[in-house]
């Protein structure tokens, strides 16, 4: 009988390790992959070395720099970490063809063999041997657990979780190693008494799930091994959007273009990181009286370009709203999403109409 198993695919520190091959000097230094902290820069991604001082990506360029006085900045190149993904992806397609990828350098493969630790390793060494690049992998019968095991032995390393070692394995992880908890489920959670995966799986059902509804559920069933989620290929979100309300009543149009910026950084980092382009730009905004307003404008050509996204953005806000109240909330998205064949990008400039 040939079973079914997931392969789970994380590339270590892809970003800083393409620069660190293809600059030897860099080879062994704290580096920074993103902008410049003179420039209000954020991090795309930092190597190894430099996550050992706490530099992490989405963290403001500044904060990286004095977290790591001798960290070394390196621009973006998303061409060449496109070109490295692809070739990634196409021996991905060796050994499986049933591929979901999760961004540029992840993705689960669903493997039909009774050997999926043989195959993990011929994908580690192609790889290797065609990128000189490593990875993280993990192995088990779902995705939750295969997610799990390949961030267990990092970097270049290989983790396999049987069912039948699941829960003992599951039961001393905090609790944030479930998926879906972030830090605010986290704190809902401790402040019920739970920490540990084992107090989920101790815990009363019903009583979980009368408090955290569904969330509750899903959360038993990840405790208690099981995730019944299937491999589906490419899959593309709605949007991928960044909202704050303000903690007070905004009425400075400067800041609102100030916060625009910020959020056009955190949004780009992210597409790039999941190597999308996308077509439309959407700005949200809640007054001081609660109503709300959307403005959206769809650019002819799909873009993945910083610029395009703050001009765009800078433009809706100045010519398609009537801004006559104080804000309370603002909101930035993007979608009508594609993923990139062709690295050319075509550029607006809205420069005309500011």
């Amino acid at each position: 009988m040939i079973l079914k198993y997931i392969i789970h695919i994380d590339m270590d520190a892809f970003f800083a390790s393409i620069e660190q091959r293809d600059n030897p000097k860099l080879i062994g230094k704290p580096i920074a992959v993103g902008g410049h902290p003179d420039k209000r820069g954020v991090v795309c991604a930092a190597s190894y070395e430099a996550r050992k001082y706490g530099v992490k990506s989405a963290m403001s360029s500044r904060r990286a720099k004095a977290l790591c006085k001798h960290l070394v900045f390196v621009p973006t190149n998303k061409y060449k970490y496109q070109t490295a993904s692809n070739h990634i992806r196409n021996i991905f397609k060796r050994y499986s063809s049933n591929i979901e990828p999760l961004s540029l350098d992840e993705a689960y493969l669903e493997i039909n063999d009774n050997n999926p630790i043989k195959i993990a390793n011929s994908i580690k060494n192609d790889i290797k041997k065609e990128l000189n690049l490593s990875c993280s992998v993990g192995v088990s019968y779902n995705k939750f657990l295969a997610k799990l095991a390949s961030d267990m032995d990092k970097p270049n390393g290989m983790t396999i979780i049987n069912k039948e070692d699941s829960l003992n394995i599951l039961k001393p992880l905090p609790i944030r190693k479930l998926w879906g908890v972030g830090p605010k489920t986290e704190k809902a959670l401790n402040r019920m008494g739970i920490y540990k995966i084992s107090d989920i799986q101790d815990y009363d059902e019903k009583v979980l799930v009368d408090r955290l509804g569904k969330k509750g559920k899903e959360l038993m069933m990840f405790a208690k091994g099981i995730d019944n989620r299937k491999v589906e290929g490419q899959s593309l979100p709605q949007s991928i959007s960044e909202e704050n309300t303000f903690s007070y009543d905004i009425e400075n149009l400067q800041y609102i273009h100030e916060k625009i910026d910020e959020y056009s950084v955190d949004i780009h980092n992210r597409i790039i990181k999941k190597g999308y382009k996308y077509k439309t730009i959407t700005i949200k905004l809640k007054y001081d009286d609660f109503s709300i307003e959307t403005r959206s404008y769809s650019l002819e050509n799909a873009t993945d370009d910083l610029d395009t996204l703050k001009n765009t953005s800078h433009f809706i806000i100045n010519n398609k709203f009537t801004i006559t109240k104080k804000i309370r909330l603002l909101g930035l998205g993007v979608s009508n999403f594609i993923y990139p064949n062709d690295p050319i990008q075509i550029k607006i400039n809205l420069d005309s109409y500011f």
